[in-house]
């Protein structure tokens, strides 16, 4: 017989039997139980410097591995608990009594996304104190339940059950209990309980505790008196044990991280995360180098309407280690601060700064440089206020810098910009035409050289006609860039002679640059269809010429404040200054001819794409001190014919010196949908010649390698050699990665370090374990593999 009940009545029995307070809520829609995957559209596309971090990947999970009663055709909309009538299906219904429900024989109560079944249930309608017994299960949108066994009261929220098996079905934790305790609607007590988010009767891991405490309040489960386990090993005692049953953020320990460098030793690192309030954060992480002694870091985050920031902080109470630096470190207490703020300050402007200080030369080298940091050499702190409009932007503010090379002095360093103002806009005139200026006035200071402050005014005006078929753009600009010297500027050697053979004396403290920049922008985009490898393709073809003109001015009476030579490429052509900052401005009386073709695909991606490129000078180029005819030819081919194979490449032949000035290539090789295979060659005249391979190779479902590898060719050795593993499985991920590299960005500044690394070689090793749903050893790993396999994921 089925016989319907007021929704309110036998539904409480349903609702309070789910002892783990239903992970579903009735605001968010439901997903149903399933095992998430990182799907082949994921992957990083080909090319991309940066790739977004792999989602937790379920995918080696037991697609079925769901308690046995799981009925897939329930339904899964929470919101309809309430308005839904409850069915009732049992062999034999006893009401004789009036307030009390005695139902027996496969009984099955259901009610929208709810279902209880037990052998027998008493209810009593009065007190809403219910016991039902034999084989209980309940089933609703979040969880699984099995029991021997249940009572309780639906009014009071109260409720215990004896030999407990639960699974929850969106955060995957499942587990048995000797008993289990609704204690209220919130909160649920289990006792000789075990937890795990591997596959139910498969756990890899589990900890199994005294017992357990589930609070939906907060998305807190603490575990008292628990033993960490792999398989039925126990490897970890725990007193104490919190871990999150959702998504939100909580305080507790994170994983250790466990390492080891060549100058700092092995180092064990216990973060402790505390989640003070929704908007702002901490975390304690105490950590032990071997070689060096015992450190306190911590790190604070915030979060208001109006600002944002982050503060770090690093503290060594005494370095037993040595440094192989200028500096002698060993028994100084060492510290690192790092601070970023981003604040709201009015309509249009904000406030962003950062501070950035080491307590001495040696420190980054010493605890910075590990396994999954660049070098660094310099920390900049600044503060500015920054504002914009339509068209404008402005800001004002100051940057110094800090010396963190441990082999060099702090004349290294650039010059302090304090203060510095600068203010740049761009205003449409009409439909073809627009004026704009870029401005900037800068005060330089830096001790033992030339300082003063230098202003920067550049207005242009700019048009704009043409089609998609053909453009034409030319630019008129002014440059006037003025400096005031301090006055000791005949210290450093601002006065004599204007230039190797001049006649002219110059001594002055406010010397002045102005001239004229006048290009002209052109080109033509034709496009015919074409068939490659039998697929369809639209092929452009796309010449250009561009024109530039400056005239020359002496500029050896000004200072070189922040101005460097910046390297020849493609995009150099285009460039009115082949010079970074204002200090230095290249004259021209250039023409550059470019020509590039692309394929594009009928979805309008571009699959091939190769341009070439010179300038004919008509006149020598007096700054730059070069008298050459024509520049060196420029070409880049970029290739993408499918989604496993891409090739990049840049290459740069002089014909005045007749050999090659730069060449590069860049190949890579999807491997399956999670794995990456690169080959790459780097030619600089001069510079470096290196061969580079870097490779992320799936060996199996579970296992993947990886390595990375450059030589140089210059230096006759490895600078820099990667290799690790990494393993996954349904509820666990292990990653092992060793790495030995030459610091050429120290050594190459300075003298040879002395000690143990006069070899100029570091080395160091990581281990990083994450148990899936719990958390991880906080990815150290990951921004070295990030940074040195292209591609990685």
């Amino acid at each position: 017989m089925t016989p319907k009940l007021p929704p309110r009545r036998l539904l409480a029995v349903a609702a309070a039997l789910a002892l783990f307070g239903g992970q579903a809520d009735a605001s968010s829609p439901q997903v149903p139980p399933a095992h998430p995957t990182a799907p082949a559209d994921q992957a990083c596309p080909l090319g991309s410097f940066h790739c977004a971090p792999r989602p937790l990947n379920y995918a080696m999970c037991r697609p079925n591995a769901l308690l046995e009663f799981y009925d897939p055709s329930l339904g899964r909309d929470t919101s309809l608990r309430e308005t839904s009538p409850t069915l009732v299906q049992a062999q034999h219904v006893d009401s004789s009594n009036r307030s009390v429900y005695h139902l027996s024989g496969e009984v099955k109560l259901q009610r929208a996304d709810q279902q209880l079944q037990a052998e027998r249930i008493d209810y009593n309608d009065q007190n809403t104190d219910y016991d039902a017994r034999g084989d209980v299960r309940y089933q609703d949108a979040g969880q699984l339940l099995a029991a021997s066994s249940m009572r309780g009261n639906t009014d009071a929220s109260r409720g215990v059950a004896n030999d407990v098996r639960y699974q929850m079905l969106d955060a995957r934790g499942n587990g048995t209990a000797g008993q289990g305790q609704m204690l209220d609607a919130q909160h649920t007590r289990y006792s000789q309980a075990t937890y795990s988010t591997c596959d139910v009767g498969h756990h890899l891991w589990e900890f199994r505790a005294k017992s357990i405490t589930i609070n939906k309040e907060t998305g807190v489960g603490v575990a008292r008196n628990a033993t960490m386990r792999l398989g039925n090993v126990p490897f970890l005692y725990l007193p104490y044990f919190s871990f999150p049953v959702d998504d939100r953020r909580k305080t507790g320990f994170l994983y250790p991280t466990i390492g080891h460098t060549s100058r700092s030793g092995y180092e064990i690192s216990t973060p402790y995360y505390l989640n003070l309030a929704p908007n702002y954060d901490a975390t304690l992480d105490p950590r032990y180098y071997s070689a060096r002694g015992a450190m306190l870091a911590g790190e604070f985050r915030y979060l208001t309407p109006g600002s944002r920031g982050q503060l770090n902080v690093e503290y060594v109470p005494d370095d037993h280690g040595k440094s192989d630096g200028l500096a002698d470190t060993k028994g100084d207490s060492r510290y690192l601060v790092k601070f970023a703020d981003s604040t709201q300050l009015w309509k249009g402007w904000q406030f962003v700064g950062s501070y950035n200080h080491a307590s001495d030369s040696s420190y980054l080298y010493d605890y910075g440089d590990a396994l999954s940091h660049s070098a660094v050499y310099t920390l900049a702190s600044n503060a500015t206020i920054a504002g914009g409009g339509k068209w404008w932007n402005a800001s004002f503010g100051g940057t110094i810098y800090q010396n963190v090379n441990p082999f060099v002095t702090d004349s290294s360093l650039p010059y302090k910009q304090l203060p510095y103002a600068k203010f740049s806009m761009d205003v449409p005139l009409s439909r073809w035409l627009e004026f704009g200026v870029d401005s900037s006035a800068v005060a330089f200071r830096k001790t033992g050289f030339v300082e003063g402050q230098r202003e920067d005014l550049y207005p242009y005006l700019e048009a704009d006609f043409g089609s998609s078929a053909w453009f034409v753009r030319p630019r008129l600009g002014y440059r006037y860039t003025a400096y005031q010297l301090d006055s000791s500027y005949r210290n450093y050697g601002y006065y004599g002679l204007l230039g190797s053979g001049a006649t002219t004396p110059f001594d002055q403290q406010s010397p002045s640059r102005s001239l004229p920049i006048v290009s002209l922008d052109s080109g033509l985009v034709f496009d015919r269809s074409a068939t490659l490898f039998g697929n369809s393709y639209t092929q452009t073809l796309e010449p250009r010429l561009y024109y530039l003109y400056v005239p020359y001015r002496n500029q050896n009476n000004l200072p070189l404040f922040d101005t460097r030579t910046m390297s020849f490429d493609y995009w150099q052509l285009f460039s009115t200054n082949q010079f970074s900052g204002a200090d230095r401005q290249m004259d021209a009386n250039n023409l550059t001819a470019a020509l590039t073709t692309r394929l594009l695909d009928d979805g309008g991606v571009e699959r091939v794409s190769a341009s070439i490129g010179q300038i004919h000078y008509f006149s020598p180029q007096k700054v730059l001190g070069t008298d050459w005819v024509r520049s060196a030819y420029v070409a880049q081919l970029d290739v993408q014919l499918s989604e496993r194979w891409r090739l990049d490449s840049a290459y740069q032949w002089s014909p005045n010196t007749r050999l090659t000035d730069l060449a590069a290539v860049q190949l890579q090789r999807r491997l399956s949908t999670d794995g990456i295979l690169n080959f790459s060659y780097r030619y600089r005249r001069g510079l470096l010649e290196q061969y580079g391979a870097s490779v992320v190779y799936p060996v199996s479902e579970r296992w993947r390698l990886v390595g990375a590898w450059t030589y140089s060719v210059k230096d006759r050795e490895s600078v820099d050699a990667l290799a690790g593993v990494e393993y996954d499985s349904c509820c666990v991920s292990l990653r092992l990665v060793g790495r030995s590299y030459v610091n050429q960005s120290y050594y190459g500044f300075g003298p040879a370090p002395t000690g143990g690394n006069t070899n100029h070689r570091d080395n160091a090793v990581m281990f990083e374990v994450v148990f899936k749903g719990l958390g991880s050893t906080g990815g150290q790993i990951d921004p070295l593999l990030r940074r040195d396999i292209l591609g990685y994921q």
